[in-house]
C-alpha cells in the first residue's frame, strides 16, 4: 500500500511464448489503442518508482473476443477537428425538404411533436435568473434545500432542452423562429453565474446540463450563430468546464481512485462530449479531452461487471440509459468510437429485458423502485442495437422514443436492420450485481415475475439493505412489494424506513433490526452474494448468502428459492444462525390490506384481479402485523411478519402460491434430506 498516488505506473503485458511488453501510464488504467493478437496473456503492474509488482492476472483473446478499438488521443483529436461544425450530427440529419418518403414516414411524427413542444415552451417556460434561487444548498442537505434543487433541476431541464431542440429544428426546418429561440434561450443560460445556484458545487447534475446545451447549440448552429454570441457562450462554457475539470483532476486521483462516485461517473461523460465539441474553439478543450475521453470510454459504469446490470436499481439504470443516448450518440458521430458497441452496453440492455420486461409497472430494487418505468427511454436505448433480442424488446415496448434523441440519430436506426426477433431466457443471473430474474413466460405480458437480490454492492449509494430480498408481480399487478417511497436522498424517511431491511421482504430480528447500511462505505463489506443458480424450463433455483450484511449479528443468513414454473409457485427456505438468541422475523409487504387466516396462518394478498397466498410450511411460527412509514399519498401498503420464538438458530419454510390455487403441500423426511411436494412438483431440501 502507498499513502499517496504514484505519479506513474508501469504495466507489463506478456503473451504466452512472447517477450513482455511494458507501458508507462499516468493513470491507474491502461487502454490499448490497437487490438491484441489472439492468444493467452498475463499482466502485472507496479508504481513507477518501485519494483513491487502486483500478482499476475491472466486473460485470453480468442475468436469470440469482440474488438473495441479506441485510437490514441492525438489521432482522435485530428479526426474530430477534421469534421468542423456540426460534428455531433450524422449526415442523415438533413433539411426536411431532403427527406425520403420512408424517412418522413418514420420520423415525420417525431418532428411534428418536437416542433409543438418547442413552440409551447416559448411561452410556458419563464426566463430564469440566479435570484430565483436564494438558498446556498451545497447538495440539498435539508428539506428546503431539496425543494430548491428540485426546482432548479426542472427549470434547467426545460431550458437546456429548449436550447438543444430549437437549434436542431433550425437545422432541419430552416425556420428562423427556431434560430431566434435557440439564441434567446442560450443567452439566458449564459447569463446564469457559473458560481451561483446553478454551479457545480451547488448541484453537479444540473450544472453539467448548461455547458452541454450551449456547446450543442454552438455545434448545431455553426456559422449561423453570431460571432459575438458564440464568443460569450464559449467563455461561459470554459468557466463551467474549468470547475468540473478541477473537480476530477485532483491529487487523490479523483474517479480513478473513487469509481463509485455515481454523479462523477456520468459527469465524466459530459466532460468528454463537451470537450469533443469544443476542440478548436476553446484551447483548454484539448486538455479536458486528453483527461476525460479515454477514461470515460475505458469504464463507462462502475455498477456492474461485463455482463451488464446496474446495482443501484433499474430506475437509476434508466437514468443512465437516457444519459447514454444524450452522450454516446454525438460522441460516436464526432469521434467514430461507438459506445453502444461495447460488450457492457449490450449486457446493460439485456438486463433491462430481464428486470424491466415489457409491461412492467414499477422499477426493481434501489431508490425509486416504486416509480413506473419510462418505456420510451428504454425503447430508445434498445433501438441502438442490431440484435434479435433488441428487436423483440423494441417491438413490445409501448410508445415512441423522445423525438429530441431520435431526430439526432443515424437513419435508419440499427434495430431496423434486424429481420427476426428473439425472446430472452425466462430465468437469468447477473452475478456481478447479485440479481436473479425468474419469469413464468417473459414473452407474455400477463407473466409472473420474481426478482431476488443478494448483491456484492450491498446497500451503498442508491441501493438498500435488502440482501436476500424477494419481490413478486403477476399480470402487471404488484403482489409482494418493496415498501416506502423516495422523497429525497438522505431524508428521514429514506434513512429510517425506505432503505431499511424491515421495509423489504427479507429477514430481520428482535423487532425489525436488520442489515447494516453502507450508504457511504465504499469498502462494500456489508453485502450479499448469489452462491448458486440454475434455470430449466420447469424449475429455477437461486441461493443467496446475506450473512455479511448483518455485520456480525448473524453467522448464517441463507435464503434458497425454487420457482416451480408449472405450478406458478415459489418455495422459500431461510436458514438463520446467530451467536446470541434472537426473535427472527420473515417480513412481507403488500400494496393492499392483507387477509390473514388465523387458523392456517396463510396470508392472502389481492391486487385487483391477481392474488398471492403466502403459506407457511414451518409450524412453530406466528403471524404479527407490522406498522410501516406512511405510504406515498394515494397508495396503500400493508406490512406483516412471520415470527419465531427467541433462539440462536431458526428456519422459515414458506410457499408463495401465485393465484392462490391452494395445491396440496406434503413435507417428507428421508435419510439425506427433506422433500417438499407442491401439487404435482417436488423439491429436495436440506435437512
Amino acid at each position: 500500500m502507498h499513502s499517496t498516488k504514484p505519479a506513474n505506473y508501469v504495466i507489463e503485458i506478456t503473451q504466452a511464448g512472447m517477450a513482455p511488453q511494458t507501458y508507462t501510464v499516468g493513470r491507474n488504467w491502461y487502454l490499448p489503442s490497437a487490438t491484441l493478437a489472439v492468444g493467452s496473456y498475463s499482466w502485472r503492474v507496479r508504481p513507477a518508482l518501485t519494483q513491487e509488482w502486483s500478482t499476475p492476472r491472466t486473460f485470453v483473446i480468442d475468436a469470440t473476443s469482440k474488438p473495441f478499438v479506441v485510437p490514441d488521443n492525438a489521432a482522435l483529436k485530428a479526426r474530430i477537428l477534421a469534421k468542423g461544425h456540426p460534428r455531433a450530427l450524422p449526415p442523415s440529419v438533413m433539411p426536411r425538404n431532403s427527406w425520403s418518403a420512408a424517412m418522413v414516414a418514420d420520423r415525420g411524427t417525431g418532428l411534428t411533436d418536437l416542433m409543438g413542444g418547442v413552440q409551447r415552451r416559448m411561452t410556458a417556460v419563464p426566463v430564469y435568473k440566479d435570484s430565483d434561487w436564494p438558498l446556498i444548498t451545497s447538495g440539498a442537505a435539508t428539506a428546503a434545500g431539496n425543494v430548491q434543487v428540485s426546482n432548479i433541476r426542472w427549470a434547467m431541464m426545460d431550458v437546456t432542452r429548449q436550447v438543444e431542440a430549437s437549434s436542431l429544428l433550425w437545422r432541419i426546418t430552416g425556420d428562423r423562429v427556431y434560430l431566434n429561440e435557440a439564441i434567446k434561450r442560450g443567452n439566458e443560460l449564459a447569463a446564469l453565474s457559473p458560481y451561483g445556484p446553478t454551479s457545480y458545487e451547488n448541484d453537479d447534475q444540473e450544472a453539467r446540463l448548461i455547458p452541454l446545451a450551449l456547446m450543442k447549440c454552438i455545434d448545431f448552429l455553426g456559422n449561423d450563430l453570431p460571432v459575438a454570441t458564440k464568443t460569450a457562450w464559449l467563455k461561459v462554457v470554459e468557466q463551467r468546464m474549468d470547475v468540473m475539470y478541477k473537480a476530477f483532476n485532483t491529487p487523490d486521483g479523483g474517479l480513478d481512485q473513487f469509481p463509485f462516485d455515481s454523479h462523477g461517473a456520468v459527469a465524466q461523460g459530459y466532460l468528454a462530449l463537451i470537450s469533443t465539441l469544443a476542440l478548436g474553439d476553446i484551447p483548454a478543450a484539448s486538455t479536458w479531452f486528453d483527461f476525460t475521453f479515454r477514461a470515460y470510454i475505458n469504464s463507462i459504469s462502475p455498477w456492474s461487471g461485463p455482463e451488464g446490470g446496474f446495482a443501484n436499481g433499474t430506475s437509476y439504470a434508466q437514468h443512465t440509459a437516457l444519459a447514454s443516448l444524450t452522450l454516446w450518440q454525438p460522441l460516436a458521430v464526432a469521434t467514430g468510437v461507438n459506445l453502444f458497441d461495447k460488450p457492457w452496453s449490450a449486457g446493460f440492455l439485456q438486463s433491462f429485458m430481464h428486470f424491466q420486461p415489457p409491461g412492467s409497472v414499477n422499477h426493481t430494487f434501489g431508490d425509486e423502485q416504486e416509480t413506473a418505468p419510462v418505456a420510451t427511454e428504454l425503447k430508445g436505448y434498445a433501438s441502438r442495437f442490431a440484435t434479435p433480442e433488441a428487436a423483440w424488446y423494441v417491438k413490445n415496448l409501448v410508445g415512441d422514443e423522445d423525438p429530441l434523441t431520435v431526430l439526432q440519430a443515424p437513419y435508419p436506426l440499427p434495430v431496423a436492420s434486424v429481420s427476426k426477433t428473439a425472446v430472452p431466457s425466462n430465468g437469468a443471473l447477473y452475478p456481478s450485481i447479485g440479481w436473479v430474474a425468474m419469469h413464468s413466460d417473459i414473452s407474455d405480458r400477463a407473466r409472473t415475475s420474481a426478482y431476488f437480490k443478494s448483491s456484492p454492492y450491498g446497500s451503498y449509494n442508491h441501493s438498500h439493505g435488502d440482501q436476500n430480498s424477494l419481490v413478486i408481480s403477476s399480470g402487471g399487478r404488484r403482489l409482494l412489494i418493496e415498501s416506502g417511497w423516495y422523497d429525497w436522498y438522505g431524508s428521514p424517511l429514506w434513512n429510517d424506513w425506505y432503505r431499511q431491511t424491515k421495509a423489504h421482504n427479507a429477514i430481520t430480528f428482535d423487532g425489525g433490526k436488520g442489515q447494516a447500511l453502507d450508504s457511504y462505505n465504499v469498502q462494500l463489506t456489508r453485502n450479499g452474494k448469489i452462491t448458486s443458480f440454475a434455470s430449466t424450463p420447469g424449475l429455477d433455483y437461486a441461493e443467496g448468502d446475506a450473512t455479511a450484511a448483518y455485520d456480525g449479528a448473524l453467522t448464517t443468513a441463507r435464503r434458497q428459492i425454487w420457482y416451480l414454473r408449472a405450478q406458478d409457485a415459489f418455495v422459500v427456505l431461510d436458514k438463520l444462525e446467530a451467536p446470541l438468541p434472537h426473535v427472527f422475523e420473515w417480513n412481507m409487504h403488500a400494496p393492499a390490506v392483507m387477509a390473514v387466516d388465523a387458523a392456517t396462518k396463510v396470508v392472502k394478498i389481492t391486487n385487483v384481479d391477481r392474488s398471492l397466498c403466502i403459506r407457511p410450511v414451518t409450524t412453530d411460527i406466528t403471524y404479527a402485523p407490522r406498522v410501516g412509514a406512511p405510504p406515498k399519498p394515494g397508495t396503500v401498503e400493508d406490512h406483516g411478519a412471520y415470527v419465531r420464538a427467541s433462539a440462536k438458530t431458526g428456519e422459515f419454510l414458506i410457499v408463495l402460491d401465485v393465484g392462490c390455487k391452494n395445491p396440496k403441500l406434503t413435507l417428507t423426511v428421508n435419510p439425506t434430506g427433506r422433500v417438499l411436494t407442491v401439487g404435482a412438483m417436488s423439491v429436495t431440501l436440506p435437512k
